[in-house]
């Protein structure tokens, strides 16, 4: 699928304000709220659009402490590989997880209450996961800039 350019301001305005209803979005694109939602549609059938979330304010609900954490296994072998990420999945903590190349296997990005909070899910949840040979934790100091929004206006999308 090739998106063009109403697709691509389509995209933007939902990842920009997922709420916004089809009549306003029709509005914005000078197109008809029936063109809108078969737009939608489309969208959704073809996967570009995966799901619709809310964004939360991490330190209003007490997660704002945030850590990426470094590590390593002990092999780099399948089922050492798939085992890992099985049991990280089940981490309600982890917000996300990377597989990387380089001196660690895996990012992780963290967000907890605070530092107690953080050790606490260190020495009962992430270390007695199998496999794991070291950690190396950063911290956050500062956010420059967290977006979930990709910019689309200058790009050939195929899938």
């Amino acid at each position: 699928m090739t998106l063009d350019i109403i697709d691509r301001k389509l995209l933007m305005l939902l990842q920009t304000d997922s709420k916004m209803t089809n009549k306003e979005l029709s509005s914005k694109l000078n197109l008809s709220v029936t063109a809108v939602y078969e737009r939608i549609r489309k969208l959704e059938r073809e996967g570009i659009i995966s799901n619709y979330t809310a964004l939360l304010d991490r330190n209003k609900i007490g997660k704002g402490f945030v850590v990426f954490c470094h590590l390593k296994l002990q092999q780099h072998t399948r089922e050492y590989i798939v085992e890992f990420e099985k049991e990280v999945v089940c981490l309600d903590e982890v917000l996300e997880c990377f597989h990387v190349s380089g001196d660690y296997d895996y990012i992780l990005k963290i967000c907890v209450e605070n530092m107690e909070a953080y050790r606490e899910f260190m020495v009962t949840k992430l270390t007695t996961l199998q496999h794991i040979v070291s950690t190396h934790s950063t911290f956050m100091i500062g956010e420059v800039k967290n977006t979930t929004v990709f910019k689309l206006e200058n790009e050939v999308i195929r899938k």
